[in-house]
């Protein structure tokens, strides 16, 4: 009798795969943004949230720069730098404020933009008439534990720089169909009009998980696991504090040895061993989309010393954090 082939193993690209194909995510909306210098304006996309799908109390917003430049800053007041081709991403919809290299007022968005409900392609025009950027902004829906903002399982707002590949095809067919249409994505009968935002969405958080502490242990499965849930919870919320295995147990609502197991079990990882890989998934973000320098990227991350956190950013990455920011952006070493 010939023996059956043994599965295959998976490997830790199948399982964020399997994982972000099973996100649900609806309501998708375009719009476009034309700006000139200087510019800067306020968004607070929940307000929008029940008027682009009832119900909703949150949205998930992503930004693609089609042209130009400009930076974005949120809850967490750091300004993230975002060029030509990069997607920025606000997971839970947070107010945000987006602006260009040079001072200007900041102004409500919205000011600049048509009440809802809209017939045709928001067009949003802004700007003292100097160098241009324009935008394609995605608004979605979803109900996933991953963009549920009492988990915080991700940054406030961080800044996706596609390699070529299919992620940076969508996010050129998105801005394609975006500068050709003039009816909304969510009021068009055609259906890759509405699966567009999705599968840039989709492509844009395997990018950026795949570099996040147990992605490959079936990080997402975990945001659902209702001992993990409430400790990563309170880890993503407060990365700086120093928590201790007894806090996060209380917090869990376990003893110290189960929640232990579980994070081992389920993560491949110690509860405090996963808030350092944590921190320096958080920090290489930093490093990669914003001004900060090493000292001040150390501090947002929960390190006093910047020596401290210098040798804990090698041994996960390979390089001094200013030499990996140099590799990474070209950006000159910075302390």
């Amino acid at each position: 009798m010939t023996e059956a082939p043994a599965p295959l193993a998976a490997t830790p690209e199948s399982v964020l795969d399997a994982a972000l194909d099973s996100l649900r995510l609806d309501g998708a909306l375009f719009f476009r943004s034309e700006l000139t210098e200087p510019f800067a304006f306020e968004s607070t996309p929940c307000e929008l949230a029940d008027a682009l799908h009832p119900g909703a109390e949150r949205l998930v917003l992503f930004h693609i720069v089609a042209r130009g430049s400009c930076w974005v800053t949120s809850t967490d007041g750091v300004r993230h730098v975002a060029a030509e081709g990069d997607v920025i991403v606000l997971p839970y919809g947070d107010r945000h404020t987006i602006g260009g290299v040079s001072p200007a007022d900041v102004v409500p968005i919205n000011s600049l933009l048509d009440p809802l409900p809209w017939a045709h392609m928001p067009l949003l025009r802004h700007g003292g008439g100097g160098e241009p950027t324009e935008l394609v902004c995605g608004y979605l829906y979803s109900e996933d534990p991953l963009f549920d903002p009492r988990l915080r399982a991700l940054p406030p707002v961080f800044v996706v720089r596609l390699p070529d590949g299919a992620g940076a095809g969508w996010v050129k067919a998105s801005v394609t169909y975006a500068l050709e249409q003039s009816v909304p994505s969510n009021a068009s009968g055609n259906a890759l009009s509405l699966r567009l935002p999705e599968l840039v969405l989709i492509e844009v958080l395997r990018t950026h998980l795949a570099s996040a502490p147990a992605a490959e242990r079936g990080w997402l499965a975990a945001l659902r696991d209702p001992v993990l849930a409430p400790a990563l919870s309170l880890l993503h919320g407060d990365p700086v504090r120093r928590w201790t295995v007894a806090e996060l147990a209380s917090g869990a609502a376990v003893s110290r040895s189960v929640l232990d197991d579980r994070f081992r079990q389920v993560l491949g990882r110690s509860p405090i061993r996963y808030l350092t890989e944590w921190r320096m998934h958080l920090a290489a973000e930093l490093l990669a989309t914003s001004d900060l320098g090493v000292a001040a990227v150390a501090r947002h991350v929960g390190y006093d010393s910047e020596e401290a956190f210098s040798r804990a950013f090698k041994r996960e990455h390979g390089l001094s954090p200013s030499h990996w920011r140099l590799a990474h952006t070209g950006e000159p070493v910075s302390g």
